[in-house]
């Protein structure tokens, strides 16, 4: 796709591209936010808070590219190409991504591309929902005794199946973070079973810091059923740990196994 050249004397091609948080435009940072001010078009993704677009200069391109699976127009290649071609016709392209531009979301590739044709580029983090959402729900990463690292894991690699790394993060103490793997619930709960943590807390977040924000807390062996019962959806994460104890959902849970171990 090749953009008509617009009539724009003193081009300079630049691109800044922007970490936009977990869906809260309040959690968007002041930085952020100073570069859109001087965007000459902007491309956003799907989970991109749209509420962030007013911050961009009035009558600029504001170009959606979505990036879905099945859409070939949103192909990573595609919208390489898009920023690329903006960036020679209008100037400065702001590229808003969800979450961290570099945390599964292929922020180095758009980098990669644009540098390889000399544009100048920037990068400004934002806020992941691997580790904001949680922290939103009070669930932290490391807590004394209960865990000591946390791991933030793809739950699906390119190909579409299970990532190897599930299976060596089911076996640590760590905090266990997954993304994109809520449609494979049922198959990532068995890799903890195998590991004999049947037990272990569960929280599932979805749309986190949003107002369509879901959680189903639960542990290992009931997590899969919670999820279908409160039809929770993409995009969310799973986080697997005894930090999830901490969370007050998980308190009646807690104590019905104890009661549960009582009795026998």
């Amino acid at each position: 796709m090749i953009l008509n050249k617009v009539e724009k004397a003193n081009i300079e091609p630049r691109i800044t591209l922007i970490g936009a948080g977990p869906g809260d435009p309040d959690l968007f940072s002041l930085k952020g936010v100073k570069a859109l001010k001087t965007a000459d078009v902007v491309l956003y993704d799907a989970n991109v808070n749209e509420a962030l677009l007013c911050h961009a200069p009035d009558g600029i391109p504001k170009v959606y590219v979505g990036k879905r699976s099945d859409d070939e127009d949103f192909s990573q290649e595609a919208v390489n190409k898009l920023i690329v071609d903006y960036a020679l016709n209008y100037g400065h392209v702001v590229r808003l991504k969800s979450g961290d531009p570099f945390f599964f979301a292929k922020g180095y590739e758009e980098i990669d591309a644009a540098e390889s044709y000399s544009i100048p580029t920037e990068i400004i983090p934002g806020i992941s929902s691997a580790t904001g959402a949680p922290s939103l729900q009070k669930i932290p990463m490391i807590y004394k005794d209960l865990s000591e690292s946390f791991w933030a894991v793809t739950g699906t690699n390119s190909r579409g199946e299970i990532s190897e790394d599930l299976y060596i993060a089911a076996k640590t103490k760590a905090t266990i973070v997954v993304l994109n793997g809520i449609e494979k619930v049922k198959e990532i709960a068995a890799i903890f079973q195998a590991e004999s943590k049947n037990l272990l807390p569960v929280a599932v977040i979805q749309n986190g810091s949003t107002p369509q924000e879901k959680i189903a807390v639960g542990i290992v062996d009931t997590i899969a059923e919670i999820v279908e019962d409160k039809k929770i959806t993409a995009p969310a994460l799973l986080v697997f740990g005894d930090v999830v104890s901490l969370h007050p959902q998980f308190q009646p849970i807690r104590d019905f196994y104890e009661n549960l171990a009582e009795e026998y």
